[in-house]
């Protein structure tokens, strides 16, 4: 069993890094700013949309991201899923396109997320946003960066004023108990959480039915640049569980993590569904 230490974990996200940059780009071919994509489109069982580019993208990465790391089992959102992962202690957890309504819609909030995990926490994590021209990256223990420069959460302390994300009715939900700023809904969930680790943003909120693809990458980069994501109890998220599936979230600067879970605690746990 291959041991993960620092130059390998090193070395796996560089090379990682550089296979999302290129999924990016193979992306980036079908994508049509501010205007419906031209890839063809289809819909899942359940109703979500999938285009070719979450396909071929899925499919550039699995095969090179098991080369870099064959023992690693894959849990994808455009894959079946294998319940074999179960029994490995490293998965790549992949989300080919991630806001793909974005991607389809031409906005520019979509993005490639790669996360290695061992033992079920994440140890790398990559977002990649081509059309934003940003990459998040980090490495449990190493820090977080954004397109190579190091990066830090905001040091907002109070939710008065505090800029948050997420959707409308966990926003009117909060704003019973707090006097915030909301800023435009981000579509994709990993840009959510890396907005709030580059300080662009200082909290977000994510309704339930997110899935580990959507998280894990993201999760890594917020909490190495001093954030948090959490359950409406305060429990880290636990990943590679047999159904990947997650329930609301609370996400912020760190700082903000108490008096967001106190205000929102109760509406939280009694909400409806809400799209993420």
């Amino acid at each position: 069993m291959t041991l993960i230490t620092p130059l390998i974990a090193s070395e796996l996200l560089k090379a990682a890094g550089e296979s999302c940059l290129e999924a990016g780009t193979l992306a980036l071919d079908l994508f049509r700013p501010g205007a419906k994509t031209a890839a063809k489109t289809w819909a899942k069982n359940g109703g979500s949309p999938v285009t070719e580019a979450d396909i071929g993208v899925d499919t550039f990465l699995r095969v090179r991201l098991s080369e870099l790391l064959p023992e690693a089992a894959w849990l994808s959102e455009e894959t079946a899923d294998d319940a074999k992962r179960l029994s490995h202690r490293f998965v790549w957890v992949v989300d080919p396109i991630d806001g793909t309504r974005a991607y389809m819609n031409g906005s520019p909030d979509w993005a490639v997320c790669v996360a290695l995990l061992d033992a079920g926490e994440p140890v790398l994590g990559i977002v990649h946003a081509p059309a934003c021209n940003a990459t998040y990256s980090a490495l449990r223990g190493g820090g977080a960066w954004r397109s190579g420069e190091a990066i830090r959460t905001s040091a907002a302390e109070s939710l008065t004023g505090a800029r948050i994300a997420g959707p409308k009715p966990m926003l009117d939900a909060l704003a019973l108990a707090a006097d915030f700023e909301a800023v435009p809904r981000i579509p994709s969930l990993a840009l959510r959480l890396t907005r709030i680790a580059d300080g662009t943003i200082d909290a977000g909120l994510i309704s339930r039915d997110a899935r580990d693809w959507d998280l894990a990458a993201a999760d890594l980069v917020l909490s190495e640049a001093g954030g948090r994501l959490s359950d409406p109890d305060g429990r880290a998220l636990a990943y590679n569980r047999r159904e990947p599936v997650h329930g609301e979230l609370v996400a912020s600067n760190g700082a903000l993590a108490a008096p967001l879970l106190r205000a929102l605690s109760a509406r939280l746990r009694d909400g409806e569904t809400q799209p993420a």
